[in-house]
């Protein structure tokens, strides 16, 4: 099983405040999740963009 940053119950909190819908046009909705999942994995870690690590996407 893949280890979260949010959990559900925060993630339900913060998607309906995400830009971008999985059935908007264009790419700006294909993973809100994983994408801010992302953003705060590069804040607790401090890490550099580059070693994000690769189950993120790019």
């Amino acid at each position: 099983m893949e280890r979260y940053v949010l959990t559900d119950a925060q993630w339900a909190k913060m998607e309906p405040h995400c830009l971008g819908k999985p059935t908007d046009p264009g790419r700006s909705g294909s993973d809100n999740r994983r994408f801010v999942e992302a953003v705060l994995w590069i804040a607790r870690t401090g890490s550099p963009w580059r070693d994000l690590p690769e189950h993120f996407g790019n």
